[in-house]
């Protein structure tokens, strides 16, 4: 994958989650390739740099950044996502000091006109890094081929999802394919999304709603589907949250930053919780999905906060839910699978 996006004439930006300007990026001919763990390595290095309280998604990515596995790229950009995502830019850029450039995003928290404002200055200063990190300055025919690229892909996403029911795949294919934006092209992306045969989703048993930051490992799935289970629907960081409405400005910052702003409800944007009841009811009952299933990497404070009071206001709807804390890695603890087959169990 990096040879194929070399050979496009661009350079790699490891990104960390969750939200950046796709299409920013592919203007400066850069390629994001986003890093959410990874699953598979230690968490050892990291945790030499970080509080024991730190989530996994900033300890594994940091021990991969020191094994080399971030060498191949050009820059690493760290979103403002969570104090602990912060905490990792500041610990790279002011201590670590890798070889390749850090960049950091500070992503507004609200949906007001100052918001807005604040979020298109912030994009104007990571644009002037761009151009330093990957030494082009983009035309205006640049930010109109990355846009079209983008918007395309943005919309095969959301198509992927209207399409679900009507998709002969099972559920860990489906997200083989949601999860692949992280890393493929947008064209790559399209193709692969236009590829999924067309026919009856094969689910049975109890539909779920799946929310938090990551389903990992991919074997979660298919444990899932054992259990007589499927999943409806997800509202996760790396899914659903990223189904964003395209906009039309002239101003490509202006373009960009509203991308952002339009992202569904997401408790690390700052989302209102009854803005999360409200959607999460209403796409649960659309999906026939019978609970949620809160599924975070431990420690993850943006989802925690909102757990006790989506626990409460989802329930008196009739919506159960359960809340599971996991450690990434390349398994599932006995212990994890336990929780959720008896949560199954009370929803049949």
């Amino acid at each position: 994958m990096v040879e194929h996006v070399r050979s496009l004439g661009r350079q790699i930006v490891a990104v960390m989650p969750i939200h950046y300007p796709r299409a920013m990026l592919r203007a400066h001919r850069l390629h994001p390739m986003e890093i959410w763990g990874p699953p598979y390595v230690e968490r050892h290095e990291g945790s030499r740099h970080f509080q024991a309280y730190t989530c996994d998604i900033v300890l594994k990515a940091t021990s991969f950044l020191r094994s080399g596995g971030l060498d191949g790229a050009r820059a690493i950009l760290v979103p403002h996502t969570c104090d602990a995502l912060q905490g990792m830019g500041s610990v790279l850029g002011d201590f670590l000091r890798p070889d390749q450039r850090v960049l950091t995003l500070y992503l507004p928290r609200g949906r007001r006109t100052s918001d807005r404002e604040f979020l298109r200055e912030e994009l104007e200063r990571l644009a002037a890094s761009l151009v330093e990190v990957g030494g082009h300055r983009p035309s205006k025919e640049d930010w109109a081929e990355a846009f079209e690229a983008e918007d395309a892909a943005d919309a095969a996403l959301a198509d992927l999802y209207r399409r679900r029911a009507r998709l002969a795949v099972s559920d860990r294919d489906f997200y083989t394919v949601v999860r692949s934006r992280e890393y493929v092209t947008a064209e790559q992306f399209c193709e692969q999304a236009a590829a999924l045969p067309e026919g009856d989703a094969p689910h049975s048993g109890v539909g779920l709603m799946i929310s938090g930051i990551v389903a990992d490992p991919p074997e979660l799935f298919d444990q899932i589907e054992a259990m007589g289970a499927y999943v409806a629907g997800d509202d996760l960081a790396c899914g659903f949250r990223r189904v964003y409405s395209q906009s039309a400005e002239d101003d490509p910052f202006e373009r960009a930053a509203n991308r952002l702003l339009t992202s569904p409800p997401d408790p690390t944007c700052g989302t209102p919780i009854q803005a999360r009841v409200d959607s999460l009811q209403s796409r649960m009952r659309a999906l026939g999905a019978r609970g949620l299933l809160v599924y975070d990497p431990k420690f993850c404070e943006p989802e925690l906060f909102d757990v006790p009071l989506l626990r409460k206001h989802l329930s008196e709807a009739g919506f159960p839910v359960l809340h599971v804390e996991f450690e990434m890695g390349e398994t599932l603890p006995h212990q994890t699978l336990s929780r959720i087959e008896a949560f199954v169990e009370t929803l049949s």
